[in-house]
Formats: structure tokens, sequence, C-alpha cells
């Protein structure tokens, strides 16, 4: 069995929830798994210490998750059309990582959640893919293939699977947006095998 790390920063639950579809991806495809992992709020001045553990949900990254993992996807909510600060911080943390080309030649994708319909859905995960191209990773969107990419009329994007979760964050995922987090699991997924197959009909 190899992972897949699904690594997100949730604030209202919208990502949490589209992560955890993107597992159901991951899992559809024989011989990966998933592992969930979440990252700690930041402050202002950084004047409280970040908990240890989290109240609730999976358990904060640590760069042993990123060394062990066969791929990533990356989950965030839009910030002005950026990812959100907390998983930023963690990303610029990984110098030691990009140092030794650990990440390298693993598949990524990514996945966001914005309160409006262009709230900045595509800038944002392309902002997710630029540490991973920093980081020698292999990238994967979503192909037109999927159906419903060309019918959505909510969140999806070629760039990765998206949410539009309304101002109050109160849209449920649509049943589009529903089946493309499944598809950009499983896309990772297969491409995280078929790597990891290559390389060792290569040794």
């Amino acid at each position: 069995m190899a992972d897949i790390l699904i690594l997100y920063y949730s604030r209202h639950g919208a990502v949490a929830e589209m992560a955890r579809l993107v597992a159901r991806g991951v899992e559809s495809v024989t011989g990966m798994r998933t592992r969930l992992r979440t990252v700690p709020e930041v402050s202002a001045g950084f004047d409280r210490p970040p908990p240890a553990i989290p109240a609730d949900g999976p358990p904060f990254a640590t760069h042993d998750d990123l060394r062990e993992c066969a791929g990533i996807a990356l989950g965030s909510p839009a910030r002005f059309g950026n990812m959100a600060a907390p998983l930023k911080y963690f990303l610029e943390s990984t110098s030691d990582i990009w140092i030794s080309a650990e990440l390298a030649g693993k598949p990524a994708a990514v996945f966001t959640s914005s309160s409006s319909q262009h709230g900045g859905q595509e800038a944002t995960l392309l902002s997710m893919m630029v540490p991973l191209l920093h980081h020698g990773m292999v990238l994967t969107g979503l192909p037109y293939s999927e159906a419903a990419l060309m019918q959505t009329v909510t969140g999806g994007t070629p760039y990765g699977a998206s949410h539009v979760a309304g101002p109050d964050n109160q849209l449920p995922i649509s049943r589009d947006e529903h089946m493309l987090c499944i598809a950009l699991g499983r896309r990772l997924a297969t491409l995280a095998y078929k790597l990891a197959a290559g390389s060792s009909d290569a040794k």
C-alpha cells in the first residue's frame, strides 16, 4: 500500500469535506490509501503558539508525512486569489525537503473553495501549484474527459477541484463538484501508482 497525503486547511468545513471526497477517489485505486493531515492556525505577531494537537479532525502535518507519501493533494480556501496563510506558512517551512529533493518526481493535485462564483478559485489553485513545482512534483489537473467539468454551473476547473460555498458558506457541495473531487483523487492515485510501477520496472 502507498499513501497519498491529503494536506489541507479548512476554516468553515467546505475544504475538509472536499478532502474527504478526494480521499474517496484515492482509495478507489487498488493499492493506494490516504493520509489526511491539516495545519494549525497562524496569528498576527504569533502572539499565541499553536496547539500541538488539533481539537478535532486529522492530525497536523509533519515533514515526515511529506517524505513518506507517494503523492500529495493540497487544499485551501481562496484568500484573495491565494492559498490561506496557515497552509502557505507550513509549505514555507519545507526548505529541508526541497534541498534534499525528496518530493521530486512525485505527483500532486490541488483543490479549493470560495464564497463566490468568481472568488479567485483558479488563481488560488495556481498559487498552490507554485511551491509544488519548486519541489519538482508532477502536477495533475482535471481533463475535459470528465463530463462534470464541461457541464458544471458551480465549481470545477481544469486546474483542480473547486467548490462555491456561498457568502455564508451555506451551499452544499453540488453533484458536479462531488464528482470532480472524487475524480481528482482517483486521477492522482492512478498517476502515483503508475509512476511507482515505472520506477520499480526501471530498477
